[in-house]
Order: C-alpha cells, then sequence, then structure tokens
C-alpha cells in the first residue's frame, strides 16, 4: 500500500511515517508540507491512501481533499485534526473523506484508520459515529450552524482564497498563487467579504481560525 503523508510540521511528519513504515507491506511514497502540494503529488504518484492534517498553509486539508477525491475517486484519505466539532465531521464526510481521527490518538488509532481505508471501509472515532449515526437517525434535530450556511454560500475558488487572505497575502500575491490576473482577486476579495458578510481582514481573520481554515 502506497501512502502520502502531508503535514506542514517536519516532526509529526516523521512520526506519522515512522508509525506507517513500519507496517510490512506499507510505503510512503511522498511527502507533502501544505495542502495544495499534496493535492499535486497525490495527482502525479495516484497513491492508495492520503494521510492529512486539517490545518494546513497555502490549501487546507479539507479543499485539499475535496481536490483530491474529484480528480481520484479511489484514493481513500484519512483527516487528522487537533479538534472535535459536530460540524467539522459532517464536511469532512460531504467532502468525500472516509476516516477522521484526533492527532492526540494518532499513536493509537493510525494504523487501524489506513487498513480500514486500505480495504475500502471507513474508520471514525466512536464519537464521530455515534454523531455521524445520530444525524441520519434525526436529520433535522440539531440547529444548523450559522457559518456552515454562510460558507455554503462560496466556491471552491472563494474558499481557497479566503484562506490566502486570511494568511496575510495581497491581492497580488493570491493572484499569482492562483495564476488570476490581480482584477479577477479583487473581484473575488470582495464577492468573500459581501457573502460572508465581513467588512475587515482581520474579521476574516476571525472567521477562518473559528472555521479551522488557518490556525490561530
Amino acid at each position: 500500500m502506497r501512502i502520502l503523508v502531508a503535514d506542514d510540521h517536519d516532526i509529526i511528519r516523521r512520526g506519522l511515517k515512522e508509525l506507517l513504515a513500519s507496517r510490512a507491506g506499507w510505503e510512503v511514497c511522498a511527502e507533502a508540507k501544505t495542502g495544495r502540494e499534496a493535492v499535486t503529488l497525490a495527482e502525479q504518484l495516484r497513491p492508495d491512501v492520503v494521510v492529512m492534517d486539517i490545518s494546513m498553509p497555502d490549501l487546507n486539508g479539507l479543499e485539499a481533499a475535496r481536490k483530491i477525491r474529484k480528480s481520484l475517486p479511489k484514493t481513500e484519505i484519512l483527516i487528522l485534526t487537533l479538534h472535535f466539532s459536530d460540524q467539522l465531521v459532517r464536511e469532512i464526510v460531504e467532502a468525500g473523506v472516509r476516516a477522521y481521527i484526533m492527532k492526540s490518538d494518532a499513536d493509537r488509532d493510525l494504523v487501524a484508520a489506513v487498513e480500514a481505508l486500505g480495504n475500502h471501509r471507513p474508520f471514525f472515532t466512536a464519537r464521530a459515529a455515534d454523531m455521524l449515526l445520530d444525524g441520519f437517525v434525526r436529520p433535522h434535530a440539531a440547529s444548523p450552524d450559522p457559518d456552515a450556511v454562510i460558507r455554503n454560500r462560496l466556491t471552491s475558488r472563494e474558499r481557497e482564497i479566503v484562506q490566502l487572505l486570511a494568511e496575510g497575502k495581497s491581492s497580488k500575491e493570491v493572484a499569482v498563487s492562483l495564476g488570476i490576473s490581480v482584477k479577477t482577486a479583487e473581484t473575488h476579495r470582495a464577492n468573500i467579504m459581501r457573502k460572508l458578510e465581513l467588512h475587515s481582514v482581520s474579521e476574516l481573520v476571525r472567521y477562518a481560525v473559528r472555521n479551522q481554515i488557518i490556525e490561530a
């Protein structure tokens, strides 16, 4: 089984690699430091499984997962996160991700999760599984998350630009990063601020932190 590991922290990436490489027949075929690099490497190498941190620079793990699943539907993805929330689990599942574990549980759950994905079976922690099951049984029980309702108004490109702006990039830097014109980047920026009902970059940063698009 060929595995791509994506995490922007070198020490965590090394630890994940050691855990995974210890299994006979498993190979870590590449490592990525950003979500965009993970997408590029996945498309080049077509790994069986991608193990990816949700909080990464340039393109977060959730957006990277959406892109990978779109171009490589047979590649399974495991999302690692520091934080648990019902809304995050829903978004992960909607992105086509079938495994989700806490970083704090990686030493206990990582190998089992990757093994499950290698057999195209999902792996969720008990709490996440209970939440998903409860959502299917009582789909209207929970009130919608206001941020989620607003976030659904954004296009995939706009979600990418939210992260780049929240990381402090200018419209020109966004344009260079995404291969678009500065005018197009500025139009996207204006549309994002209108859709999210925000009035300043500092508000955008708070929104991005609250939704785990960037780390605080």
